[in-house]
């Protein structure tokens, strides 16, 4: 199921439309009168990276009061993803439904931003980038020695697991008092700005199929690669054939 708020417009309409037409639950993405949906300005260098500005709009109606509904879809499910493009208490509030039913609960804390303790004491995995983990702790991820320093802080937060993303150096995954890096995979990037994004839905497909660890992390690998190599924001996410493909070509 996915739980969002979008506008009473075009965009908004054809992408719930859009959503449904891939199998998903949209029973909790709500169509908000008199709003329109949230858009993002995105400028990408010469060099594939991105600059991304938003105008949250329909995406700042997503309060707890909102969310109250839609707790049971939160309660049943067997991971929680959320990050933090809509208002806090939102997403405060759906970590401790999830909590309490025993939903995992993955947070990509993008765009970055400061985070209560008692929001981190939800979390059983987090995703940031070197950004979004030094706003976290305070320390600056510039080579492995930081991550594994940035990850044990935040696991003095109460979250189990780490994934620090580390662009074309793969990822820092730190877990039980071990960190080590995963690399990922050399393409010719001409546009980033849905990798992250892609990197944790395929990650959290893999995990759900039970994939062990380093296969899951190299299959998110996979997807977010074949992103970058892509324009646009959705119209950049491979279809899991073409990651299958990828990982077969790389084999």
């Amino acid at each position: 199921a996915f739980i969002a708020c979008v506008g009473d417009d075009s965009f908004g309409h054809s992408m719930r439309e859009a959503f449904a037409t891939e199998g998903m639950n949209v029973e909790a993405v709500m169509i908000e009168e008199n709003m329109p949906t949230g858009i993002a300005m995105i400028q990408v260098a010469a060099t594939g990276e991105n600059s991304i500005c938003i105008s949250a709009e329909a995406n700042g109606c997503l309060t707890a009061e909102k969310l109250a509904p839609h707790h049971h879809l939160i309660e049943q499910a067997d991971t929680l993803l959320m990050q933090l493009e809509t208002p806090l208490c939102a997403i405060e509030q759906a970590a401790k439904v999830a909590k309490a039913a025993g939903t995992k609960v993955v947070l990509n804390p993008a765009p970055a931003k400061v985070l209560s303790d008692e929001l981190l004491a939800c979390v059983d995995l987090i995703t940031p980038n070197e950004t979004e983990a030094e706003v976290l702790t305070g320390i600056k991820v510039v080579d492995m020695d930081s991550a594994q320093q940035a990850a044990e802080a935040l696991h003095a937060k109460g979250i189990e697991r780490v994934m620090i993303t580390l662009g074309s150096k793969g990822v820092w995954i730190s877990q039980n008092g071990h960190g080590e890096q995963v690399e990922g995979f050399r393409v010719k990037a001409i546009d980033t700005t849905a990798a992250g994004d892609t990197f944790n839905g395929a990650l959290l497909t893999a995990l759900q199929e039970e994939m062990p660890l380093r296969d899951a992390i190299r299959f998110a690998h996979a997807a977010a690669a074949l992103s970058v190599t892509r324009f646009g924001a959705q119209t950049s996410i491979p279809t899991r054939d073409d990651v299958e493909l990828f990982l077969t070509q790389q084999n």
